[in-house]
């Protein structure tokens, strides 16, 4: 500030000396250059005293500098950012002094890499470090008084200024949990509170450690795919977990009957294969024969997981219902986590058809051809069954507001297919994760994919009568759902009524 009060003193000695010889000179133009000169000393003086005062009046100027600034000596960095925190309060990121200047450490390295993301002086910050990025810098304090500490430690610099530590939703055993029971492969879980969004596990499986970021951007082509977070931007074909939505829009539009589901399969021209029933490649696998399901309802098909069933299901509904199911259910979206940058999620793909192309819509209607998902849009669908059929924005922050993102299906509806996704837990493709101690409610989903073997997913609730939480499990090349992601899920069910998070 001193350096540039000097320089302005000078430019305006410099300006009046200028004027006069130009009196003398008749020269006009030199007045115009110490005018020009005053004015840069000037947009000096200015600059140097934003940074200055940067921490009381202009707080969000701190963090833009902190990311796009990459100057040694930038005062934003001089900022010692606050801590992430878990529910409970446990630490998920903190900064720390070394070597004269301030580290960003994470305890639990790839973990959490994902949903906390990262903040680095040069390659800026991902995930919750992006979301709040001003109130951990310091930029929101909650009181005058606080903001007068910020601005005095800026200026005065007697030590080191800091920001506040952000509580976010996140549960840190869970989320240990969720990333031990995906081991090896890849694959995402998506935890959370039907009733108002809290998200409890953000896991994306492989992932990267955030203490060396510089080498985990470096490996950019390593096909593992680690920096991709498959929870929020992973899209895959859903399989059976998206007949859960054909079956909500067929209760909303009425649908109470039986269809007829034979041995021979269901297509809709002779041009295209025949969509069949899991049990007939089973039974031809083991050299037997097997008579169809005949006529089912809604709720066995479901349980029994009928491609049959939901192929003729998806082809009466028509271009015009999956339409309404994009709408409706938010696909070909992209949401927002939080109110800034940093966490932004995906929904599904769910394409506008031909109403000539019959068998593209029995195909959807079982999760296949052209229909993709996300992880969290699959929870996000659950948990709206789970709330009564309203939709609540996903959140990681504590202080966030719960926010409604819409009414998917009605009460009654949503009241039944509970009753519906129980049924194929206790008596359908769900049966090998249910147990006397918590009754879960969800539909596995095993993925045809045309790169390699099939995708498991699982879509569940608990406790089935009173939803507290809402999961969706993705395994990638994991085969069946029932016995790659489905015991996922039951576990972290499990481990969370040991918490008290479903009382």
């Amino acid at each position: 500030m001193l350096a540039s009060l000097l320089l302005l003193k000078q430019a305006l000695l410099l300006g009046r000396a200028t004027t006069a010889r130009s009196r003398a000179r008749a020269r006009p133009w030199f007045g115009a250059l110490g005018i020009a000169l005053t004015l840069a000393c000037l947009g000096i003086l200015v600059y140097q005293a934003t940074w200055q005062l940067a921490g009381t009046i202009r707080p969000r100027f701190i963090a833009f500098m902190q990311l796009h600034d990459r100057r040694q000596f930038n005062p934003a960095h001089w900022i010692q950012r606050g801590r992430i925190l878990d529910h409970r309060g446990t630490v998920l990121a903190e900064s720390r002094e070394q070597d004269g200047g301030v580290v960003r450490v994470y305890p639990f390295g790839p973990v959490f890499a994902h949903a906390v993301g990262y903040a680095h002086p040069r390659y800026g910050a991902t995930g919750i470090e992006a979301l709040g990025n001003v109130a951990l810098n310091g930029g929101l304090p909650a009181s005058l008084s606080a903001w007068g500490d910020l601005g005095r430690q800026l200026v005065v610099g007697d030590k080191r200024p800091r920001g506040q530590d952000l509580i976010t939703t996140l549960d840190a055993e869970l989320q240990q949990q969720a990333v031990a029971a995906l081991g090896q492969r890849r694959g995402a879980v998506l935890l959370m509170r039907p009733d108002d969004g809290a998200v409890l596990v953000l896991a994306s499986n492989p992932g990267f450690d955030p203490n060396q970021i510089a080498a985990a951007l470096a490996a950019r082509d390593d096909p593992t795919s680690p920096l991709l977070n498959r929870a929020t931007q992973g899209q895959y074909p859903p399989g059976s977990v998206f007949k859960v939505v054909i079956a909500a829009a067929a209760l909303e539009a009425g649908f109470s009957g039986r269809l007829d589901c034979p041995v021979e399969g269901y297509t809709t021209s002779s041009r295209y294969p025949r969509i069949r029933d899991h049990e007939y490649y089973l039974a031809r696998r083991e050299g037997r024969t097997w008579g169809g399901h005949g006529r089912l309802d809604l709720a066995t098909a479901l349980a029994k997981s009928s491609n049959v069933f939901f192929a003729q299901l998806g082809v009466a509904q028509g271009r015009d219902g999956l339409a309404t199911i994009a709408e409706r259910f938010l696909f070909n979206r992209t949401l927002s986590l939080g109110d800034g940058p940093g966490a932004q999620m995906h929904t599904g793909r769910l394409p506008t058809l031909p109403e000539r192309d019959r068998y593209g819509l029995a195909q959807a209607a079982i999760g296949q051809g052209r229909v993709l998902a996300t992880p969290a849009h699959m929870a996000l669908i659950t948990a709206a069954i789970g709330n009564d059929g309203l939709a609540m924005r996903p959140r990681l922050l504590r202080a966030q507001a719960p926010e409604p993102l819409g009414q998917f299906m009605t009460a009654t509806t949503a009241a039944r297919l509970r009753e519906m996704l129980r049924l194929a837990v206790s008596a359908g493709t769900g049966r090998g994760i249910d147990q006397s101690q918590l009754a879960i409610a969800g539909k596995t989903g095993t993925a045809e994919n045309p790169a390699g073997a099939s995708h498991a997913w699982f879509v569940g609730l608990a406790p089935a009568a009173r939803p507290r939480l809402a999961v969706a499990v993705l395994v990638e090349h994991g085969g069946y759902g029932s016995s790659a992601a489905a015991p996922i899920a039951r576990d972290l069910f499990l481990s969370a009524a040991r918490l008290g998070l479903l009382d």
